[in-house]
This record gives structure tokens, C-alpha cells and sequence, in this order.
């Protein structure tokens, strides 16, 4: 492809719209431009990467023995009302009403529609295992689209989903596609980890993350270097402590006035103790219940795990009248004794005190001396807070590290969330009906071309792994005009291509600095470049984008020259496979 006839706007600038920087070089490299808030269309420079990326992914589902479909973007009702998320995925599933008046969503993912394709045609154990996954575009109505693609309401997603005869055959299911992810990832040349995750409203017993490391990232995880468990913060597992009620002689609770102090830090500094001696009480709408959760001051409370533990589809902060009508006081000053709610869940963090500062339920006061298993109806203690990195490790106790992640694939296992649902059954060797064992595996295709220029850049642009970049090679010609020294670029461009790299050349009549700098921001991860002066003594220079690295190759030899250094860009400076 030549320069000149390449369809690639660049921008100078960052613009004003992006905050991140894989949205920034996307729109400044010209591989996106926005639509409208959340939609983007892709420009030949990122299409080229997006289809890379693509070709990866099939490469690895194909030799995981996973058959590609094509299912419908538009999903009836009918279909999710069956498994009830009609009315629980809530407002980002967007709905609509075709002219018959009957109602279709953009399909946000494809459990139901594969679900009903399969028990359609499935009948008997002979038929299973079977693993079925599509590429295609996918639609959540994200209350706030933002930082490019890395969180936009229209996307293109990898999607697969297993059907086994039983729990055995489902686990081998789950292991074939978590080998297969890392493989994935490993050939897209990213940086990577996975982690346990939570199934969210997709469901299932068990799931894992595969996370891009990236400071930019906006999940947050652990890794411990000890046994090597990770897990993204909703789901990290917090160890409870090894001795509990320390302070057996706690005194009776004591009323002291607090006046105006509705925070930790307020409380703890007025009574000169450690945050962590402070109960946070906070309350809860949890589907129609009233709950309190107790957790220590100097700690979070995971609204993931307490929905889990309450089995809530729904969970929020009570708002102040709420507060004021099961509390008895205004916000920041609500405690467990006396409390008028229908649970109280406590973090079992607090096991390991016994002697707490807590609210009253009284406008400007607190009481001290509060110890939960005399004074507060506590239903049950569970890991409700999210862990620290000061927190041990709940496999070996070894130290953990916290690390920005961006979440790209998501494997789950369903078990029979749906099958069961939707009578998905299969007759066995005995001719008893039973119900196939379901996972389900996502990678986000849009994302990945966000995550790798966020591992991925410099302050010139990116520099893409090569094997998903949009051209492995840049050819930069100085001097397009020079009938000699073009005939040589094309030759030099005809060899690169000969040994299978795509070549990009930049044969524009502009000036130097002009060249160098587009090469940077497209960020071709080798670039060639042609002029007179190396031209008139034999030689091109080269360069490693990543690396910066500079070097000349000799014009008679350059074929072998070119493919021993390209070589050496994949397995030095990449870590990969040519």
C-alpha cells in the first residue's frame, strides 16, 4: 500500500474528546472517528489491526475444535424472557419494538440465541461435546461510554459456548478454552495475566479474567508471588484472622457526643484512636430487603460479594430518608444496636477485635465500647470487604502486589443456568433426558487493539506487537521524486513482501521530519528507510520502533539481511514466533 492512496487522516493534536491514551493515538493515527457518544467507525489503518487481531483468535478457536456460527445481532424477547434476564440485565440491554409491536434487544451477548439453537437440533449423547463461537458485533447501553474502545456501547466480540454431557466433560471444556485464551494472548505479543473473577449476570459457578496489564487500566487486581493466585478486586478473597475477640473484658456501650462528625477519620481523630477501631455501618436496599453490612473503618466494603452473599439481583446505598426512617438519625451516624433493618452482615475482618466505636442511631453521637456478639443481632460474619495490599495471600499468606489491568476475555462456566432455563436436554446412553453442561468464553476484539497500544506506546505514537500490526513495515523513501532511488524502494518493498511482510510505503512528496514522525505515530513496529546518502554508499538503515535501535543492511545482500533482522525484532525485542 502506498502513502499517497491510503485512506489514514492523522491528527497533530490530541484532541479534546480523549482522555486515555490508546483513544488518543486511535483517533490521532487515524484508525477511528467517533459517530456518536459510544460509536465509532473503524478506518482502514485500524480495520487492518482489527482483522489481524481477528485472524488470531480464529486460529486458536479452530485448533481448540471450536465451530464458527454466525448468530443474529437483534434477539427476540421471548428468548430472555425464558431465562428471566429480560427483567434483571437491566438498562444497558437496549430494547426495542419491530412494527408488529414485539419485543427485540440488541444482543449484549448470545446465551439464549445459542441455547435455543442448540436444543433444537441436539438429541442425543453422540452429539456432545460441542463448542460453538462467532465473531461479531455486540451492544450494551453503557450509562457513560468512555475512553475510546475501551468502553463504548457498539463492539465486536469473540463469543463461544460449550455444550457437555456432564460436570467432568464441562471442566475439560473450561480448561481446552483457558489454554486456548493463553495462546490467544501470547500470539497478539500482550502482556497478560489471568484471574478468578466474579460471573456477574452472566452466572455460573466459576469464571476467570484474562487482564492486559496496563497502568491505565481500569480494573484492579492482585498477584501474589508466592503461589501465584490472582484475582480482580471484586472477587479477591479477604483471609479472616486467626484469633478473634481479643478484648474479652469489653465495658457496657458508652454514649458520647459527636457533634458534626459523619466520618471515620472525624470520629477516630476526636477520640484519638485508629480508623481501624471504627465500625462503618452501611445500609443497603437489597431487592426489596433493608440490610446493614459492619464493616472496620480503615476498610472497603465489597458491594460485589455482599450482592453475591445476599443472592440480591439488586443492590444499593439507602438514600437519606431511607436511612433516617431504620436508623433514627441522618447519614454518618447509624450503628448495628438498635438498628430497624431486616438483615445485619458483618465483615469477618471485625472477628478480631471486640471493643468497637460505632453510631448510635442518634443525630451527633456515637457509642464506644460496642461489642458485636453481646450488643448487635448480627445474622452472619463473611468476607464482604475488598482486599489490600497489605492483606495476606488466602492460598499461602505470602505478600501481595496490586496491578491496573484491562479486562479482554472472560471465561465462565454456566453449569445449567440456562439449559435448565430453557429445557436444553439431551437424551444419554441409557435413554434418560438430562440437561448438557454449559460455559461460556468471551474476548473483547475491539478492546484488544485499545489494550495493546495502551502496553504499547511511547510520547511519538504506538508501536504495535507485529504480528496484529496494521503493516509489519514501514518503507520511508526520502526521495520519491528520484527515479533511481524509487525503482530501488520498490525492489526493497517486492523483497520484504517476498518473505511475507506487508510492507507500508511512504512515498509522499514531503519533508523529512514529516515522514519520520507518521511513521512513529502509525507505529509499524520496523521500519526501512530509503535515501540518497545511504542509497550512493550500498546500504538502508532500519529501525527497531520499540526499541529505537538503528542499524544498516547492505542493498546486495538485503533479503537475507532483512529477514535474519526482522527475526531478531520478533524474538529479542517481541518475545515471539515469526
Amino acid at each position: 500500500m502506498r502513502l499517497s492512496q491510503y485512506y489514514v487522516p492523522t491528527l497533530r493534536e490530541d484532541p479534546a474528546e480523549a482522555d486515555v491514551i490508546s483513544h488518543k493515538l486511535l483517533l490521532r493515527a487515524g484508525m477511528i472517528r467517533k459517530l456518536t457518544s459510544g460509536l465509532y467507525s473503524f478506518l482502514p489503518h485500524g480495520f487492518r489491526a482489527l482483522n489481524k487481531i481477528c485472524a488470531i483468535v480464529r486460529r486458536e478457536m479452530d485448533a481448540a475444535d471450536c465451530q464458527e456460527v454466525l448468530l443474529p445481532f437483534v434477539q427476540p424477547a421471548s428468548l430472555w424472557q425464558e431465562t428471566g434476564r429480560w427483567e434483571v440485565y437491566g438498562s444497558e440491554l437496549l430494547r426495542l419494538k419491530d412494527r408488529h409491536q414485539r419485543d427485540y434487544c440488541l444482543g449484549p451477548t448470545h446465551e439464549e440465541v445459542i441455547t435455543d439453537l442448540v436444543r433444537d437440533e441436539i438429541r442425543s449423547y453422540r452429539q456432545l461435546p460441542v463448542n460453538l463461537y462467532q465473531i461479531q458485533t455486540k451492544f450494551r447501553d453503557e450509562v457513560r461510554p468512555r475512553f475510546g474502545l475501551m468502553r463504548c456501547r457498539e463492539f465486536i466480540m469473540k463469543d463461544a459456548y460449550s455444550f457437555d454431557r456432564d460436570e467432568n466433560e464441562n471442566e475439560e471444556s473450561y480448561r481446552t478454552m483457558q489454554r486456548a485464551y493463553e495462546r490467544v494472548f501470547s500470539g497478539l505479543g500482550l502482556s497478560f495475566c489471568a484471574v478468578e473473577a466474579d460471573s456477574g449476570p452472566i452466572g455460573g459457578s466459576q469464571s476467570h479474567e484474562f487482564m492486559v496489564l496496563a497502568e491505565t487500566g481500569e480494573d484492579s487486581l492482585v498477584l501474589c508471588s508466592g503461589c501465584g493466585y490472582a484475582a480482580n478486586l471484586e472477587k479477591a478473597e479477604v483471609s479472616p484472622p486467626q484469633t478473634g475477640n481479643a478484648e474479652t473484658n469489653c465495658p457496657d456501650p458508652e454514649l458520647i457526643q459527636t457533634p458534626g462528625m459523619h466520618t471515620v477519620a472525624d470520629v477516630a481523630a476526636y477520640l484519638q484512636i485508629p480508623h481501624s477501631r471504627v465500625l462503618k455501618t452501611l445500609l443497603y436496599k437489597a431487592d426489596d430487603a433493608s440490610v446493614a453490612a459492619l464493616v472496620p473503618g480503615d476498610r472497603e466494603i465489597n458491594e460485589t460479594k455482599l450482592a453475591n452473599l445476599l443472592g440480591a439481583s439488586e443492590l444499593e446505598l439507602a438514600h437519606a430518608e431511607a436511612v433516617r426512617s431504620w436508623s433514627g438519625a441522618e447519614v454518618g451516624f447509624s450503628g448495628p444496636l438498635g438498628l430497624s433493618v431486616d438483615r445485619i452482615l458483618a465483615d469477618h475482618t471485625l472477628l478480631r477485635e471486640s471493643d468497637w466505636v460505632c453510631g448510635a442511631n442518634q443525630d451527633d453521637a456515637h457509642y464506644r465500647h460496642v461489642r458485636l456478639d453481646r450488643d448487635a443481632s448480627v445474622e452472619q460474619y463473611a468476607d464482604i470487604s475488598t482486599i489490600r495490599e497489605e492483606d495476606a495471600c488466602p492460598k499461602c499468606n505470602s505478600g501481595l502486589t496490586l496491578h491496573k489491568g484491562i479486562e479482554v476475555g472472560h471465561v465462565f462456566k454456566l453449569g445449567t443456568k440456562y439449559s435448565s432455563a430453557m429445557n436444553a436436554t439431551y437424551l444419554d446412553a441409557e435413554g434418560r433426558e438430562r440437561l448438557m453442561i454449559m460455559g461460556s468464553y468471551g474476548i473483547g476484539v475491539t478492546r484488544l487493539l485499545a489494550a495493546a497500544i495502551e502496553q504499547n506506546h511511547d510520547q511519538d505514537g504506538c508501536f504495535f506487537p507485529p504480528p496484529i500490526a496494521p503493516f509489519e513495515v514501514e518503507l520511508v523513501h526520502l526521495a520519491p521524486q528520484d527515479e533511481t532511488l524509487a525503482a530501488a524502494g520498490e525492489t526493497l518493498r517486492s523483497a520484504m513482501e517476498g518473505i511475507g511482510a506487508d510492507v507500508l510505503l511512504d512515498d509522499r512528496d514531503e519533508r523529512a521530519g514529516v515522514k519520520f514522525k507518521d511513521a512513529d505515530l502509525l507505529g509499524s513496529p520496523m521500519q526501512v528507510i530509503v535515501g540518497k546518502k545511504g542509497f550512493e554508499q550500498g546500504m538502508v538503515e532500519v529501525k527497531d520502533r520499540k526499541s529505537g535501535e538503528r542499524t544498516s543492511l547492505s542493498l546486495d545482500r538485503f533479503s537475507s539481511e532483512f529477514s535474519a533482522w526482522r527475526n531478531r525484532v520478533w524474538h529479542e525485542t517481541w518475545r515471539l514466533e515469526s
